[in-house]
């Protein structure tokens, strides 16, 4: 019965996500999402405690794979927010130094 519940519970959550995130509006989009790039570092956080956890060689595949995506998301969350505020910045225009 656990299984069915967590099942309901990631689907729920999905659903939520698409929703809420469907409604932003496009020019609100990409701010919104760097704004939560804390929330890819919890769930890198999540997924090294559930490797520290894993016992058969199934659940530390698994796990390393989550690390591995949590750690490219987070990173690429950062790039993202790095190439939004360098498109903010003023331009140097005069050629000079």
């Amino acid at each position: 019965m656990d299984g069915f519940l967590y099942l309901y519970v990631f689907l729920l959550a999905a659903f939520t996500g698409y929703e809420i995130i469907g409604r932003v509006p496009v020019i609100l989009h990409t701010p919104l999402m760097s704004g939560s790039n804390f929330v890819h570092g919890i769930v890198l956080v999540g997924a090294m405690v559930v490797l520290g956890h894993a016992d058969t060689t199934a659940e530390k595949v698994i796990g390393f794979l989550a690390v591995l995506m949590g750690a490219g998301n987070a990173a690429g969350g950062y790039v993202v927010t790095e190439r939004m505020l360098e498109m903010f910045k003023p331009s140097n225009k005069d050629g000079g130094a």
